[in-house]
C-alpha cells in the first residue's frame, strides 16, 4: 500500500491493523521514507534513514538518522523521541528528548489522530498501521511561521 495522497485524510473505509501494544509494536529498527511540502513556499523534500526504538527506563528511545534532501541540498538530519507507557494500557505518551510533551499515541485500533500546539502553530498527526511490519503518519503543520505536510512511512527492518 502507498503512503497516503498528501491532500488525504485516513480511509475511514480501509481496514486498519490494530496494535494492542504501541511499545511492543514498535520495539525494533524501521526503514524511514518521509516526504516534505512547504505549501506556502511549493518546496518540497525529502528524508530517507532509519528509525530504532530501543528499550530503556520503563519505554522505548526513538531515535532517527539519515539524510534529508531540500530543494537539492542533502544534508544529514537525526532527531531522537521518548515513548513511554501512555494512560490507557497499550498506548503510548511520545516526548521530546528533554521531556517535553509531544503527543499521545493509541494504535489499539490501527488509527490515531492527535495534535500537538507548537507556539503559534498547529501540528495535526494521523497515524495508520497496515500490518505487522509497516505503518505510515502524517503529519499538517499550519500557522504564521509554518505551512507543511509532512508524511512518513515506516517498514520493520528484518534480522538475517
Amino acid at each position: 500500500m502507498p503512503i497516503p495522497d498528501e491532500a488525504a485524510e485516513l480511509d475511514e473505509a480501509a481496514e486498519p491493523y490494530g496494535v494492542p501494544d504501541v511499545l511492543a509494536y514498535l520495539a525494533g529498527s524501521w526503514q524511514v521514507e518521509r516526504t516534505a511540502r512547504d505549501l506556502a513556499g511549493d518546496a518540497a523534500g525529502h528524508f530517507s534513514g532509519t528509525t530504532a526504538f530501543t528499550w530503556a527506563d520503563g519505554g522505548l528511545m526513538h531515535h532517527e538518522s539519515g539524510t534529508f534532501t531540500w530543494q537539492g541540498t542533502a544534508r544529514p538530519a537525526e532527531r531522537t523521541l521518548r515513548f513511554l507507557p501512555g494512560e490507557e494500557p497499550g498506548t503510548a505518551d511520545v516526548r521530546f528528548a528533554d521531556g517535553r510533551p509531544f503527543h499521545d499515541l493509541d494504535l489499539r485500533t490501527g488509527r490515531h489522530r492527535t495534535d500537538h500546539p507548537c507556539a503559534l502553530d498547529l501540528y495535526r498527526g494521523e497515524f495508520e498501521v497496515y500490518d505487522e511490519d509497516r505503518w505510515w503518519t502524517r503529519w499538517r503543520v499550519a500557522g504564521p511561521a509554518k505551512d507543511l505536510i509532512l508524511t512518513t512511512e515506516y517498514t520493520r527492518q528484518r534480522r538475517d
